[in-house]
């Protein structure tokens, strides 16, 4: 009896150490660089110890750089809290990240303003995987944005590391970085209510609890690692994942704005019959984000296109739109994109443009299917 009591309370301490070592979603470990180095650790702004930033490992021209400093006549941005990091040239921090589910995904966020570099780019790796995120176009005019990058665990311990690839002629120039979040994604499956996968966009990365701008996922994802499982961006600029705490969404608590005119666009390949009809239906809408005129968003099945056009005064509402069509091949790409330009009214400046949510693709067959 002794050993059975024995046994069972070992099992309870191993189960309670299980669920503390879990993965769980946030900033990491000193994500938001809070904790900084001990003055002896510094010269001037520049990070001269590698292990001096609590919970990471800096290499190259590291600097910390506190809120309201000055660079010449230029004023560093500090994208949330008091401190952040800049990466110099060929600079970079690495965070060993633990407890991870090999055969997941995961999502990264992180806020970046650029300084004095035109053609700025952060290369992203996750063992073994990486990516290079470019930096050249800033959506919003506070100075910084927040992206998104996933990956699929094939360790259960990686090594995350933000290296600054560039070669500026001044070696300080480079990006400053903050608020580093991981997220686990779900990949939502197929139902029978919807041959869309997320199509109401509610699985997607991490948002900041106390930001405000939403979260860019960059060009080029693909659907199989994308931030927003199910979805591809296959345009030339970013899109941007909503959260409904702080604009205004169509539908539940999440939604896609194209902020950026025909150079914005999310698309998703479905199965389908050849010559059997369906119905692609979806919202299109504004932020509430002062985002106001005239947008057009166009939407594709395969060879049929559906031009929406949205009168927007900046404060919220969406209006639904329905495509018929008729497939012509066992794969059919369903894209969204923006075919209008627009800033936003109270800075003339920050890119916005049309938000999509609430998308379902069903055969007419279905009995289902409900316009």
């Amino acid at each position: 009896m002794q050993g059975f009591v024995l046994r069972f309370v070992f099992s309870l301490c191993f189960a309670a150490a299980g669920v503390a070592l879990a993965f769980t979603d946030g900033l990491l470990p000193n994500g938001n660089f809070e904790l900084g180095p001990q003055s002896r650790q510094l010269k001037g702004t520049e990070v001269k110890d590698p292990h001096a930033i609590p919970e990471w490992e800096t290499s190259g021209f590291v600097e910390y750089i506190e809120a309201g400093r000055k660079q010449k006549d230029m004023l560093l941005v500090v994208p949330e809290g008091s401190f952040a990091v800049r990466l110099g040239n060929e600079a970079s921090i690495k965070q060993k990240v633990k407890n991870l589910v090999n055969g997941d995904h995961y999502s990264l966020t992180f806020s970046a303003a650029r300084t004095c570099a035109q053609n700025e780019a952060l290369n992203i790796s996750i063992t073994p995987d990486s990516d290079v995120i470019p930096m050249q176009t800033m959506y919003s005019s506070n100075g910084w944005d927040s992206y998104a990058w996933a990956f699929l665990a094939k360790l259960d311990q990686v090594d995350l590391v933000i290296h600054n690839p560039g070669t500026s002629e001044d070696p300080a120039c480079g990006p400053i970085i903050d608020s580093i979040a991981m997220k686990t994604l779900r990949p939502p499956k197929l139902t029978n209510k919807n041959m869309l996968k997320n199509g109401d966009f509610e699985e997607g990365p991490y948002i900041l609890p106390n930001t405000t701008w939403g979260v860019l996922i960059p060009t080029n994802m693909e659907d199989a690692d994308s931030p927003l499982p199910g979805w591809m961006v296959e345009s030339a600029k970013a899109v941007k994942f909503l959260d409904a705490a702080h604009f205004s969404v169509p539908s539940g608590s999440h939604a896609i704005e194209l902020i950026a005119g025909m150079e914005s666009a999310i698309a998703q390949v479905v199965r389908t019959v050849p010559g059997r009809s369906y119905v692609l239906a979806f919202s299109i809408g504004d932020a509430n984000n002062a985002c106001r005129g005239s947008m057009l968003v166009d939407a594709y099945a395969g060879k049929d296109t559906l031009k929406v056009p949205y009168e927007s005064n900046g404060s919220g509402g969406s209006k639904k739109a329905v495509l018929k069509f008729t497939a012509t091949s066992v794969r059919t790409r369903v894209v969204f994109r923006s075919s209008s330009y627009n800033t936003r009214s109270d800075d003339l400046s920050s890119l916005c443009g049309p938000v999509v949510d609430d998308v379902s693709l069903l055969s007419v067959r279905s009995r289902r299917l409900h316009i």
